[in-house]
């Protein structure tokens, strides 16, 4: 995936009165990475890996393996393990794709779906944060999240 390059030389330099755009990196580093240890703690509680809970959180609707690999930012070889350890649980199912029968798609099952709804459940630190926001915070946040990649939003 091509990288778009800053328009301007220095990150860590504020444009204007805004933040830099370093600043930004960082809030959303930090966000992120408390996300990642909620999602980690409540996946280990249904016996998943912080891996697999991200595999399944992506399947809402088929995927072809190496999009996976994409999305997860992994080698589409650690995409197999992954997929054989969901797959062994019920949670995931492989489909030959109907117009390449040389690809895979993989398709989250209803008791994969049931095991995300509670994982998202039992992140009690990053649902307590969403509480912390009005309605219009939680809207503005989504947005703007939205606005951040918006070819991974699709």
């Amino acid at each position: 995936m091509a990288r778009t390059p800053v328009p301007h030389a220095d990150r860590s330099a504020p444009l204007g009165n805004a933040l830099a755009p370093d600043e930004l990196m960082e809030r959303l580093a930090r966000a992120a990475a408390g996300y990642y240890r909620d999602l980690a703690a409540a996946a280990a509680e249904h016996g998943l890996t912080l891996s697999q809970a991200k595999m399944l959180i992506l399947l809402r609707q088929p995927l072809p393996m190496r999009a996976l690999a994409g999305l997860l930012a992994c080698d589409a070889s650690n995409i197999t393990g992954l997929v054989d350890r969901l797959e062994a649980r019920g949670l995931v199912s492989r489909h030959l794709n109907a117009t390449d029968r040389r690809i895979k798609n993989v398709v989250a099952t209803e008791e994969g779906r049931e095991a995300v709804r509670r994982i998202r459940a039992d992140m009690r630190a990053t649902s307590a944060a969403f509480a912390r926001l009005d309605e219009e915070g939680r809207r503005s946040l989504h947005e703007l999240l939205g606005r951040l990649h918006p070819e991974e939003t699709a």
